[in-house]
């Protein structure tokens, strides 16, 4: 380690010293001094710093405070594509849900086959309108005031258990996706064994969505509980879990795979946060009747969550990196394939849509928080013409991001091929490598 290498430079520098010094010789006798000479000497004595070890350790100091600089621009990049891919839900999914129905009907007239993007867009559809119209007969007036009710332990303890939950439906959920799409599009097997297998994935695909969607209710509940109760107990028990993080992460051994499944799992539980703090905001300004003095005050709260959780996410990876000997640098490269992820999903014929990939690479499951939304969103007497007017803006601030997603994407691809053709050739056919 660094303490055993600075103790053998410390004692080969001590014997180089004794080696010039007068008077260790055995031959001559060493010269005496006084009290007064030593103190002397301690006061004025000189000394000089050794070069290279001490610019290596202004070096990491210097990196160990550009960590946080280069997690957020990594952060910020993944933030947007989960809005991203979170608004193409809300957005594209009903369109081009109506249009493959559409041919559906069609199909069924002329015997006309769906192509696989829009036998996936069906299914997907279909789950997600499943999901909310069961999810609509959650009474969540009677959860609250069921959730208020228990003590301040139990709320902590029931908190922590969501969590582990949505992580654990979050690393396995897209694969029940996945699982629903391949068995509709595969195009080897029998269609009697095909029907009936895609039955039984749409059936488990619809159970872990649903379920999914009444724990992230759960866990906006209990939120809301903490933010709106006139004791800040739960509140600050909930924000101190965060720093308890560090204990189980800092000190453990992580590779830059690991490193990259950190930082992605950061980046979904960063969104994730935000679209619970909205579903807050937005339950608890209808129960006021929209008065600016609570949004006011629920906003303060909702701000000192969100900063708990980046300071977290900072020392956390700053002494990971510190203590793994891992360069700031790494997070470029993680930038950069994201930016490939994006580049690759627009193709023509791209291999998957881009809302999977940031599925697969970011553990980001939009549909379960999509259902939530419009669940928390579809009040009874909303009027038709404020529904269309926010679907409109909904679009055109996709339709924004998406440029600018894309905009940078291309940028960060560009900067990378230029820095492999400045590079050795044996170098020139990498690219940025990170764990499916």
């Amino acid at each position: 380690g660094d303490s055993d290498v600075t103790a053998d430079i410390q004692l080969e520098d001590v014997k180089q010293c004794s080696e010039k010094r007068p008077g260790t010789n055995g031959s001559r006798k060493a010269k005496k001094r006084s009290l007064w000479s030593y103190l002397h000497k301690e006061v004025r004595r000189g000394y000089q710093l050794e070069e290279q070890r001490y610019e290596k350790r202004r070096a990491k100091f210097y990196a160990f405070f550009r960590i946080p600089r280069e997690l957020e621009r990594f952060v910020c990049y993944g933030f947007l594509q989960c809005a991203d891919a979170f608004l193409s839900v809300l957005t594209l999914l009903p369109v081009r849900f109506a249009l493959a129905a559409g041919l559906l009907c069609a199909r069924l007239v002329g015997r006309r086959r769906l192509q696989p993007a829009e036998s996936c867009d069906l299914l997907k559809g279909l789950v997600l309108l499943g999901t909310w119209l069961l999810a609509a007969q959650v009474d969540t007036s009677m959860l609250y005031h069921i959730v208020k009710s228990q003590s301040v332990i139990k709320l902590y303890i029931f908190f922590n258990m969501l969590e582990v939950a949505d992580k654990l439906f979050s690393s396995f959920g897209q694969d029940i996706l996945d699982a629903l799409l391949w068995t509709a599009t595969e195009p080897e097997p029998r269609r009697a064994r095909r029907r009936l297998g895609l039955l039984a994935h749409l059936m488990l695909a619809l159970a872990y969505v649903l379920l999914h969607c009444l724990l992230v209710m759960l866990q906006a509940t209990t939120l809301s509980v903490a933010i709106n109760s006139q004791n800040k107990a739960l509140l600050t028990i909930m924000m101190s879990n965060n720093f308890v993080e560090l204990k189980g992460m800092v000190f453990k051994k992580f590779a830059k795979n690991n490193l990259f499944q950190m930082a992605c799992s950061d980046v979904r539980e960063r969104f994730h946060y935000v679209v619970l703090l909205l579903v807050v905001i937005v339950q608890t300004m209808h129960e006021y009747s929209w008065r600016q003095e609570q949004f006011w005050s629920l906003l303060g709260d909702c701000i000192l969550v969100l900063v708990a959780e980046v300071l977290v996410d900072w020392v956390k990876h700053a002494f990971v990196t510190r203590f793994n000997a891992i360069s700031w640098q790494v997070y470029r490269e993680y930038l950069t394939s994201l930016a490939y992820d994006l580049a690759s999903s627009k193709l023509h014929m791209a291999p998957s849509d881009h809302g999977d990939l940031v599925s697969r690479r970011l553990g980001f499951t939009p549909l379960p928080l999509a259902a939530l939304v419009l669940r928390v969103m579809a009040w009874p007497p909303c009027s038709v013409r404020l529904t269309l007017l926010t679907y409109v803006c909904l679009c055109s601030f996709k339709v924004l991001l998406n440029l600018v997603l894309l905009s940078r994407a291309c940028s960060l691809v560009e900067q990378h091929r230029q820095s492999l053709l400045e590079d050795s050739p044996e170098k020139q056919s990498q690219r940025p490598k990170s764990p499916e």
